[in-house]
């Protein structure tokens, strides 16, 4: 490892972030880096300007206390008895996302037994407290500090911890033995078919500290398999850090095979692949046996559902998503398989998950139906606000477009209470929010090829809005761009350093819109071919997509090749024969009603 400057990627570089700074802090310490290099000073004196450790977040904190770096006392109260609660009850696990419940459950059984494993002083972080830690008064420091006015919710649920604290301290034991079985018994189910618990590097890693607390010895085959999950989210690359090439180590936090495939899929059918050709098919044979089989957590929301969706990962059996199933099944619609029985089965199958899903709010979530109960987001442990999956206007767009692409219109009973949520949701300036990825140019081309394939008319004035303000977003350079800041400050929503894949969205927004030969059209294509490569790809290195809003963003490495090549395939298209490919298979999906399936 070089010591020196910390090393800078891009042009832009983001505000500091207390809580990634105290874990890259803390994790440098581990891995020997003194408290006295330059690098180091720099960061403490940044983290200790910001608040110090008691201004990280919750999650922070856990790890923290783990390495008696924090104080167990300091961590919001999260008694595994939560287990016992029927599931669904207005505070059940169910209530939340599958991601929280999936990173939740096995906290639940490292709670129930606190460990700690200590660290020499050399390694520890004290130097990161603004004052001593013995003198700091948990109850007055992030996420208990109270609101002003006597009655919240927030003051409610911070009363509700001390109570907690106040059980935790004596819990009955019958009651928290059965609590902690039926803990281990849930994620233990859950390991199986998962490719490592939910899919998601958060509730992998708990798993691992919850199955030692559980006795499981390090040579257990359970824990070994969890491990060599782990490491299987290894890339190794190398990078520019400025003064020459580094070899480099980091995680991903998961696996995208079912997404990239489908996306790619999808962009090679409007470049004009035929519909049998070899690839595509192999592509969607393998897509097909990942169709999911099983009952997963989404039955309590959606009891009516029969397994059909898709999953993000190579494996994820229980947690299939509405974002992947819409785009499998988009791509399966547009080939052509050899078994057309199995091919009609498996997509009938999806289509009717997604119905099943479709909230009463007349939107998708990704995971779960419903789960929207906001006042979950006000708890100390969610001082992260990513507790929930409601529905989302980009989910909404991209089962509008599955629709279409089915050959369905505006009279299936599901797409007028979809184009009622996405008017509600549409911001002030024309633009929507875009939950799943960077920000609101994702968003609002989300929704906009959504209305364009489902058969509104594009000329409506909320359309022409978002059209308005995709090109009053477009950079001097020709593309566009957004900072993962917008999430954070919707005042720089549309706005940041131009990107291929964000450029490539507001392209395919524009030209689902109509918009085929504006300025605005032929300054971003020309700027996806100027800064195409010698070997036909395009570089970014910018994070498009996005995990958690303002907790952590995620960098698909093909985003930028796929979604500028299905941006000039379209626009290629519509000016030749002036409609998207994916128009033509839509109009012949429609005329033969060969995907109409019982509603």
């Amino acid at each position: 490892m070089r010591s020196g400057n910390p090393r800078r990627f891009g042009t832009c570089r983001p505000p500091s972030e207390i809580s990634a700074s105290v874990k890259a802090y803390f994790a440098l310490k581990l891995s020997g880096v003194p408290a006295d290099e330059s690098f180091m000073i720099q960061a403490r004196d940044a983290i200790l300007a910001k608040g110090g450790v008691v201004a990280a977040n919750v999650f922070t904190k856990i790890a923290l206390a783990l390495f008696d770096q924090y104080d167990w006392r300091g961590i919001p109260s999260m008694p595994p008895e939560i287990m016992l609660l029927p599931k669904r009850f207005v505070f059940s696990l169910y209530a939340v996302s599958y991601w929280s419940r999936t990173v939740l459950i096995p906290l639940l059984i490292v709670f129930a037994h606190r460990p700690i494993c200590r660290l020499p002083a050399e390694q520890g972080i004290e130097e990161l407290y603004v004052e001593p830690r013995a003198r700091v008064r948990y109850r007055e420091v992030p996420p208990f500090k109270k609101d002003a006015a006597w009655w919240t919710w927030r003051n409610l649920f911070i009363t509700l911890d001390s109570i907690l604290k106040l059980y935790d301290r004596l819990p009955l034991q019958a009651l928290r033995k059965a609590a902690v079985t039926k803990a281990a018994d849930w994620m233990l189910n859950h390991l199986k078919g998962s490719g490592g618990l939910g899919g998601i590097y958060p509730a992998m890693a708990n798993s691992i500290v919850a199955l030692r607390c559980l006795g499981y010895s390090v040579d257990h085959p359970l824990v070994v398999k969890a491990l060599r999950e782990i490491e299987e989210l290894e890339v190794n690359e190398v990078v520019n850090d400025g003064r020459g090439q580094v070899e480099t180590l980091h995680l991903q936090p998961c696996f995208s095979p079912v997404w990239d495939t489908s996306l790619l899929i999808n962009a090679l059918i409007e470049v004009g692949l035929p519909q049998d050709h070899p690839a595509l098919l192999k592509a969607g044979q393998w897509l097909i046996s990942c169709q999911t089989t099983k009952e997963g957590d989404w039955k309590v929301s959606a009891p009516q559902a029969e397994p059909g969706g898709w999953y993000f990962q190579f494996e994820n059996e229980m947690y299939p998503d509405i974002d992947d199933t819409a785009e499998v099944l988009m791509a399966l619609a547009k080939l052509r398989l050899a078994s057309r029985d199995a091919q009609q089965h498996s997509i009938a199958r999806g289509y009717q998950w997604v119905m099943a899903m479709q909230g009463s709010d007349g939107g998708w979530g990704a995971y779960d139906k419903d789960n929207n109960r906001t006042v979950f987001n006000l708890i100390p442990f969610a001082d992260h606000r990513a507790l929930l999956d409601p529905s989302t206007a980009d989910l909404a767009g991209r089962c509008l477009e599955l629709l279409g692409t089915l050959g369905y219109d505006r009279t299936h009973p599901a797409v007028g209470p979809a184009l009622q949520f996405l008017r509600q949701e549409q911001e002030a300036d024309g633009s929507w929010y875009g939950r799943w990825g960077v920000n609101y140019i994702y968003g609002t081309w989300s929704v906009l090829a959504g209305l364009r394939a489902i058969g509104e008319d594009m000329t409506m004035p909320y359309v022409r809005k978002a059209v308005a303000w995709l090109e009053s977003k477009q950079n001097p350079d020709g593309g566009w761009g957004e900072s993962c800041v917008s999430y954070a400050d919707p005042t720089m929503a549309g706005m940041g350093d131009s990107t291929p894949s964000q450029t490539a969205w507001a392209l395919i927004g524009l030209l689902s819109a109509g918009v085929t030969d504006s300025i605005s059209v032929v300054r971003g294509v020309n700027y996806l071919l100027r800064h195409q490569r010698h070997d036909g790809s395009w570089f970014e290195n910018r994070h498009t997509g996005t995990g958690f809003p303002r907790v952590f963003y995620l960098r698909y490495h093909w985003y930028c090749q796929y979604f500028p090549l299905w941006a000039l395939a379209m626009y290629r298209n519509f000016r030749t024969r002036g409609q998207a490919r994916a128009d033509e298979l839509r109009l012949n999906a429609r005329e033969t009603g060969r995907f109409r399936f019982p509603s």
